[in-house]
């Protein structure tokens, strides 16, 4: 279907070019290129740059090109052509537009809230906010970022103002995690530390020492408590100081993001660790003569560790991917553009 799409959309420039007036050729592609800047469709753009260069000084009703129209609806594909342009990409550094905004005061603007749709939670609708404004940031000249408009804002004036409830809602967003986890992370310490002082089997009256300290299971036991419980009070630390935070508008870019990924990461380290200690006390208390108690033992540990796992894993890998993932900013392509 894409190929077939891209075959009609060459077969539509060739037909323009070939039968309509070069001076009313805009009439036919301007609206197109605008709506496919907006809709992230990057090929449609180069597509039709490439028949007609002029295309890409197309402007809306409000006098934004499409550059300025990626950046507006947040289509970062759209705005890497940037890093294919020639020496004509120059232009964009301090562009405005009638309202004197320059590139990066579009970029603090509000995404749309069908671009923020597609993000889970709202701190990192704000991270991807903040992601977008520190790209065009190191884009344009230095002179733009305290360059005002016509209402007298800089870009980080319009960055705070439009982004003042989404950072609210952020910071409840993390509480709330934060707060959930909290609760979970304290149980699992208190029952780890309960476990560790209260050894299965007894111990020794004359020497102190676990009576079944020589026990492959008790081992296994030993080394998962130990785990557990480095691992949980290591988590419910990173939670704590996601609480005690002060949640500026930069702490959402890494600082927060991070440890939240430590909190939640240890904490399913430390689940298992629980689990796997408490089968091993199972196994050690009633499967010394009876190993076939092993499977149904092994088989009910599994089933909260593959919930645990199912779960966390979307928000680990979200929060992995928006902070330490691949870039979605840079140079995609050798082609050249205009």
């Amino acid at each position: 279907m894409h190929r077939d799409a891209t075959e009609l959309l060459q077969a539509m420039c060739n037909l323009i070019k070939s039968t309509i007036d070069s001076r009313s050729q805009s009439d036919y592609y301007n609206n197109v290129i605008l709506e496919a800047s907006s809709q992230n469709a990057n090929d449609v753009v180069e597509t039709i740059v490439s028949y007609f260069p002029n295309a890409i000084w197309s402007f809306n009703e409000d006098g934004h090109n499409i550059i300025q129209y990626a950046v507006i609806n947040r289509s970062e594909k759209v705005y890497n052509l940037l890093y294919q342009m020639s020496e004509h990409k120059n232009v964009y550094k301090t562009i405005i537009d009638p309202l004197g905004n320059n590139l990066l005061h579009l970029a603090a603007r509000l995404a749309p809230t069908n671009k923020l749709n597609h993000i889970s939670g709202a701190a990192l609708q704000i991270q991807r906010e903040l992601q977008w404004f520190k790209e065009v940031k190191g884009f344009v000249c230095p002179r733009n970022i305290i360059q005002k408009n016509y209402f007298g804002e800089t870009p980080e004036m319009v960055f705070i103002r439009e982004h003042k409830e989404l950072l609210i809602e952020g910071e409840k967003w993390m509480k709330a995690t934060a707060e959930s986890y909290t609760i979970a992370a304290a149980l699992i310490t208190t029952i780890v530390f309960a476990a560790a002082i209260t050894m299965p089997g007894g111990n020794n009256q004359e020497t102190g020492i676990p009576i079944l300290t020589n026990s492959p299971a008790f081992r296994i036991f030993a080394l998962c408590d130990a785990v557990s419980l480095f691992t949980s009070t290591t988590s419910l630390l990173m939670f704590l100081s996601v609480l005690t935070t002060r949640f500026a508008e930069q702490d959402f870019l890494f600082k927060l993001p991070t440890k939240l990924i430590i909190g939640l990461t240890t904490m399913f380290i430390s689940t298992t660790a629980m689990l796997i200690g408490f089968g091993a006390t199972l196994f050690l208390l009633f499967g010394q003569n009876n190993p076939q108690i092993l499977f149904p033992i092994a088989a009910l540990t599994c089933l909260p560790i593959t919930s645990c796992a199912t779960l966390q894993f979307p928000l680990i890998k979200d929060l992995i991917s928006s902070t330490y993932g691949r870039n979605i900013f840079g140079k995609k392509s050798d082609r050249p553009f205009y």
